[in-house]
């Protein structure tokens, strides 16, 4: 799941990333444009009751940003939650959020 939320300011956005506590993993990163595809830049932490993965960013309003995930390294995941998807240089596709 994605959650979009105004920011602070207008010209910002929170959104909050979601995989569910099926995903068995020992690390899960979010990688993508905002932290030039970084693959230890933003880590995912299981919290709450439901033992869900998150992470919130505040990115600015009014972009497409593309990302993906990363499961312990090595297994690339999409977000059926986007809102949109664009074939990548890999043969495969990254999901795009739109702020």
């Amino acid at each position: 799941m994605i959650y979009k939320r105004p920011g602070a300011t207008p010209d910002k956005v929170n959104i909050t990333f979601e995989l569910p506590a099926q995903f068995w993993a020992e690390r899960i990163y979010l990688v993508g444009d905002f932290n030039d595809w970084d693959t230890n830049a933003t880590p995912m932490s299981q919290d709450g009751p439901d033992g869900a993965w998150r992470v919130t960013l505040t990115l600015d309003a009014g972009q497409e940003y593309q990302f993906r995930y990363i499961a312990d390294g090595q297994h690339w995941h999409n977000d059926n939650a986007a809102d949109k998807y664009v074939d990548n240089d890999r043969g495969s596709t990254n999901c795009v959020i739109l702020t």
